[in-house]
């Protein structure tokens, strides 16, 4: 219970430190000159972060322009952009880690994960917190000997500002957390088993032991049951997989027995067709072969009817002429 507490002071503290340092980051008055002229247009405060440099006028206007040549800067201010920059990517990754690390919270794996994975958000905090201490200590050097430099002007003199004791804070505060999680979770090293971080009035008790342990097989037991369910899991799908992938199959191949007998339907329809066009050009064949030898035996007959009903058979002979008139023959 102690060490849970101490996790989440941890990660409380841990969060403020990433707030103030991101802050600090991105704020311009890391020194600040306070120098009044007598002229209403002259500036009243100028301030120099980072990224940008600020200016307040005696007629209220702010103005502040950024700095974008980065090999122009002196050696502490670039030194003071990356060290910051990768302050706040260790606590952003240290919070990740903690969360997950936390022993109130169900997502992360088991005790011994949850332990390895606190320890490593703690080192990311210290090294956070490093990161912002060294350049916010730099930095303050650097004002301070300026300031008590004699050859320096006093409109060149300028004062550490607010981000610098902001970043010190934040510093404070990364390595206040990085520690507690580090000591919350000590671990013990003379039983494999011992997955929970406890302190050591608590190992030596050994009721608080068998409960600990009797706590480790409940623990084992989900864990397997879980690793059960998600087999079974894991065969449902395949099973139902396969049993989709026959149907895929029995459905190929009923849409193929499908198109064979549509095939085969066509073939007969077009075979009767033919069929029937050849029994058609028989008919029309044998029609014509009838016509052509009923008009070959109707020839000799038309030629007799023509010959016995000629006008030269009918009339009379030359010696009945005078007598016989055709009218008188017929």
């Amino acid at each position: 219970m102690l060490s849970s507490a101490l996790q989440i002071l941890a990660f409380g503290l841990a969060l403020l430190g990433v707030l103030g340092s991101t802050v600090a980051t991105l704020s311009p008055n890391w020194k600040v000159s306070a120098d009044m002229g007598a002229n209403i247009m002259t500036a009243v405060s100028q301030m120099r972060g980072l990224w940008m440099d600020c200016t307040w006028y005696t007629t209220g206007v702010f103005s502040c322009s950024l700095k974008h040549s980065v090999l122009a800067l002196p050696a502490h201010l670039q030194a003071a952009r990356t060290a910051m920059v990768l302050c706040c990517m260790a606590g952003s990754m240290g919070l990740c880690l903690a969360a997950l690390g936390l022993k109130c919270t169900r997502w992360g794996g088991g005790r011994r994960a949850k332990a390895h994975t606190a320890v490593a958000a703690g080192g990311c905090f210290v090294a956070a917190g490093v990161l912002c201490l060294v350049p916010a200590a730099w930095f303050t050097g650097e004002v301070i000997a300026t300031f008590l430099d004699a050859s320096v002007p006093d409109s060149g003199k300028y004062e550490p500002g607010g981000a610098v004791y902001v970043t010190f804070v934040s510093a404070g505060f990364l390595l206040a957390a990085g520690v507690l999680l580090c000591m919350s979770c000590p671990g013990d090293g003379s039983s494999p088993h011992h997955d929970y971080c406890v302190s050591s009035s608590a190992a030596a008790n050994a009721a608080d032991l068998e409960k600990l342990r009797h706590r480790e097989k409940e623990e084992r037991e989900r864990e397997e049951e879980k690793k059960k369910e998600e087999r079974k899991r894991e065969e449902e799908k395949k099973k139902e997989e396969r049993e989709r992938e026959e149907e895929k199959k029995k459905k190929k191949e009923r849409e193929e027995e499908v198109k064979e007998k549509k095939r085969e339907k066509e073939k007969e329809e077009e075979e009767e067709e033919e069929e029937k066009r050849r029994i058609q050009q028989q008919e029309q064949e044998r029609k014509k072969k009838k016509k052509a030898t009923t008009a070959v035996d109707s020839a000799p007959a038309r030629e007799r009817e023509k010959k016995y009903h000629s006008p030269s058979r009918l009339l009379p002979s030359s010696s009945l002429k005078g007598r016989y008139s055709l009218q008188d023959y017929v």
